[in-house]
């Protein structure tokens, strides 16, 4: 039996000639739909229910078609399309991030100082538990897993090797660095704003 299915997809439509495929969306164009829905929440556009049923389905989405039923009756602008691969064909402005809410925030400064007391662990949680809810959340606790992670590995080399001098005082700037740096980057995430730990290996990466 055949189902019914309610979002347009691309390629179809009835009594339609040949249609240019989509490109799929990427991470950034389901965020900044996210984005934009929470902003319409913030505002009283929407209900809690219909807030939490279009954020779900907009971080589900495939193709911007997936997106337009969620976003036309709330802004005024669409999550950018990329046309077909035609020279000097026209695509719509990408959304930009809307600011963060303050309990975004508390969970991004939460990603940070968690490592004080779980190490990569902690981030991971916040990952795992609200990284699929918040690009900004998201950004911060892959930050602080990366640093964690390469604060681990460099004490673990670095006082494994302690008899070749240099190795172990790496080790030891890494410590004190890992005593102040996820502090400040909890205050900065609280206050909003971006952080980005230096000297950071980042294996840990948006899909």
């Amino acid at each position: 039996m055949a189902v019914h299915d309610p979002i347009p997809r691309p390629g179809r439509g009835p009594g339609s000639g040949p249609q240019v495929p989509q490109i799929r969306l990427t991470h950034a164009d389901r965020d900044a739909a996210a984005e934009h829905l929470r902003q319409a929440f913030s505002e009283g556009r929407l209900d809690e229910e219909e807030f939490d049923e279009r954020i779900d389905a907009a971080l589900k989405a495939k193709f911007p078609a997936d997106l337009e039923p969620l976003l036309q009756d709330v802004v005024p602008v669409h999550p950018r399309q990329q046309a077909a691969q035609v020279p000097g064909a026209a695509q719509a402005p990408a959304l930009q991030e809307g600011q963060p809410t303050g309990t975004e925030r508390l969970w991004g400064a939460a990603a940070h100082v968690s490592g004080y007391f779980l190490l990569p662990l902690g981030p991971l949680l916040v990952l795992l538990l609200q990284g699929d809810t918040s690009p900004f959340v998201r950004r911060h606790a892959m930050e602080a897993l990366n640093y964690q992670l390469t604060t681990v590995i460099g004490w673990i080399v670095g006082f494994g090797l302690f008899f070749l001098v240099l190795p172990a005082i790496a080790a030891v700037l890494m410590l004190l660095g890992w005593m102040f740096l996820p502090a400040v980057a909890g205050l900065v995430t609280l206050l909003g704003n971006g952080w980005k730990y230096p000297l950071t290996w980042r294996p840990v990466k948006e899909r």
